[in-house]
């Protein structure tokens, strides 16, 4: 079922929560809506589900307009952060439930509704458990469940509202990989709810990235990883190193590196935010490259080593290393080194931000250089 949100605006009472928000998900597609607190996902969600209505703008199932039909119209399922389970009925019974209670002329009789749910309850494997209670399952197992019992009514879309966010960090990456091979299974068209943005990356074919209740990018994990749109979108997406530069056609001068930064890309002239990853932002040994800075910190963090420094004009940068590097262990507190981005993203004050990422020439000096 492909989805058409247009021009969907949301208020409660002064407050914009939906501001003209337009978004396409194909059919069979696994969207995340992905952004902080007050960012409008959750409430675009409900508008979808039809538990919210929209001040005004389409809501297009398959082109049908559902903006202002009922949550029993739409043909939705629905999955909760904190499972909603009926306490006092069974796996099986908790499962079958919503084609238990459809009209009767719509209802499967009871031996089909549970053959469909114990189909379910092998499809989310945990064919053993049906007879079991809400209280004797762990809380990936009932989250497990209230999948099962949303896709028991083959929902033309399924809606999940921070789906693993009231479980603990090993339980969520175990469940992120089944529920992934459960949509690339069941081909439904999925729409998730996250806060976690490694959650949205690992699991999405798409990302929508929300703040204050407009959509600042979609795009894939490599397009919004790659390519962010807008300064909010990078430092959403990880903490970043900005820094006051100016371009001039393919040079990238830093405020305060004696040599500018040769790029593929041409850029009008003008004054800039530079933004680098912690992970792109590298050592070099030339005094004629970087800035200097002094190290204030070292700290292993699993895979990588997260070095901290304050450069020579006081601020402080944040880089990463990989663990296995030769270079990880070889720096210390109060040690004197000069950084310099290996990749960065351009957003001109007031402009249209574009990825700048060195010349092959001067990757390959900078590289060499921070070998040695």
């Amino acid at each position: 079922m492909d989805l058409k949100i247009a021009s969907v605006h949301k208020s409660f009472a002064n407050f914009p929560a939906l501001v003209d928000v337009d978004l396409d998900i194909k059919s069979g597609e696994l969207v995340a809506l992905l952004g902080p607190s007050g960012s409008g996902k959750t409430t675009l969600l409900r508008v979808l589900a039809g538990l919210e209505f929209p001040d005004y703008g389409a809501i297009l199932f398959g082109g049908e307009n559902m903006a202002i039909k009922p949550v029993r119209e739409r043909g939705v399922g629905f999955v909760f952060q904190h499972y909603a389970l009926f306490k006092h009925m069974t796996v099986l019974d908790n499962i079958g439930f919503g084609l238990s209670v459809r009209p009767r002329a719509d209802r499967p009789g009871k031996t089909q509704i549970r053959k469909r749910a114990q189909e379910l309850l092998d499809l989310v494997q945990l064919g053993e458990l049906g007879s079991r209670f809400p209280h004797q399952l762990s809380g990936g197992q009932k989250q497990r469940v209230a999948l099962a019992r949303a896709l028991a009514i083959d929902p033309r879309v399924l809606l999940l509202d921070e789906p693993f966010g009231a479980l603990d960090a090993k339980v969520r990456k175990d469940l992120r990989r089944w529920l992934r091979e459960l949509h690339l299974k069941t081909g439904t068209t999925m729409v998730f709810v996250t806060h976690d943005q490694e959650e949205a990356l690992e699991l999405a074919d798409r990302v929508v990235i929300m703040n204050r209740g407009r959509i600042e990018q979609i795009g894939t994990t490599d397009e919004v990883y790659d390519h962010p749109a807008t300064p909010f979108v990078f430092d959403f997406l990880g903490t970043p190193n900005v820094f006051a530069a100016h371009v001039d056609g393919r040079k990238v001068t830093i405020d305060g590196d004696p040599s500018p930064i040769e790029t593929h890309s041409i850029h009008p002239a003008g004054a800039v935010d530079v933004y680098v990853r912690p992970a792109e932002l590298q050592v070099v040994v030339s005094e004629k490259l970087g800035l200097g800075a002094t190290v204030t910190d070292v700290q292993r963090a699993g895979p990588v080593v997260r070095m901290l420094a304050t450069l020579d004009d006081g601020r402080r940068v944040e880089l990463e290393l990989p663990h296995a590097s030769p270079d990880a262990g070889s720096y210390a507190p109060k040690q004197r080194i000069r950084v310099r981005p290996r990749q960065f993203s351009v957003f001109p004050r007031g402009g249209v931000p574009r990825i700048a990422t060195p010349s092959a020439a001067h990757a390959a000096e900078s590289g060499e250089r921070s070998r040695a």
